[in-house]
């Protein structure tokens, strides 16, 4: 990561914004695929997943990883079933 004066300015924003309950990344990681599949069975993944959605919220990098998993899944799920040998 380049530390340029918008990544420092994020960063800046992160730290004073933080609260005590909000989750790290890793942790964020370790529920993501459960607030997928949650959310294109069209739950409501943000009230069951508070820590999660409000994560998704300010982490670009995992939003993105999220954006990612949800359109393999939703891929997935459409695509046929392969007949097996």
């Amino acid at each position: 990561m380049t530390l340029t004066p918008d990544v420092l300015r994020f960063l800046v924003r992160r730290v004073f914004n933080a609260h005590p309950g909000e989750i790290p990344c890793g942790d964020c990681y370790v529920h993501v695929d459960h607030f997928a599949e949650m959310e294109l069975a069209g739950l409501d993944a943000a009230a069951a997943l508070p820590l999660v959605e409000e994560h998704l919220q300010t982490c670009p990098g995992c939003r993105e990883e999220f954006a990612c998993l949800v359109a393999v899944l939703r891929d997935a799920s459409q695509a046929p079933e392969r007949a097996e040998p």
